[in-house]
Order: C-alpha cells, then structure tokens, then sequence
C-alpha cells in the first residue's frame, strides 16, 4: 500500500469516524430519553446527582466506543481485502 494510500485510508477512517460518534451521540441521547422519560443529564450541571452523570458518562462512552470500535474494524478488514487483492494482481 502506497503512502497516499495510507493517507487517504486514515481520512476515510476519521471522517467516517467522526460522522459515526455524532450519531451514536444522537441515537444514545434518544435512548436515554426513552428509558428515562427525561433529555440526557449535563454531568457538569451541579444540580444533575453524581450517580446520574455517572451513568450517563458510562452508557455514553460505552455506546460512542463501540461504535468507534466497529468502524475501526471495519476499516481494518477493508484494508486487509484490498491488500489480499493486491497481492493476487
């Protein structure tokens, strides 16, 4: 793989990263709502309870890690199939 390709893989990788943190953020704000019946809590409100904020950070972090999680991964098995390809041509 060529060092454009490189490049260009890491900015396919970090846009399309980005563009699925916003809607995790988005779908998880929206579960919240509905299992709570309330918008998701600011954590650095003082008057939100810390077991509140805390388990918001928790489910948000785990949700928008996931998720980065799966696009690395598919990011990565992308790479592997092109190179696979590469080395057959």
């Amino acid at each position: 793989m060529s060092t454009s390709e490189k490049l260009l893989n890491k900015v396919y990788a970090a846009a399309i990263g980005g563009v699925v943190t916003l809607v995790t953020q988005k779908i998880l704000a929206q579960a919240w709502k509905l299992a709570t019946g309330e918008e998701p809590p600011e954590p650095t409100n003082p008057e939100v309870p810390a077991t509140t904020a805390f388990v918001w950070a928790m489910a948000s972090g785990v949700g928008v890690g996931a998720a980065q999680l799966a696009i690395k991964r598919m990011n990565a098995r992308r790479s592997w199939v092109r190179q696979q390809v590469d080395k057959a041509s």
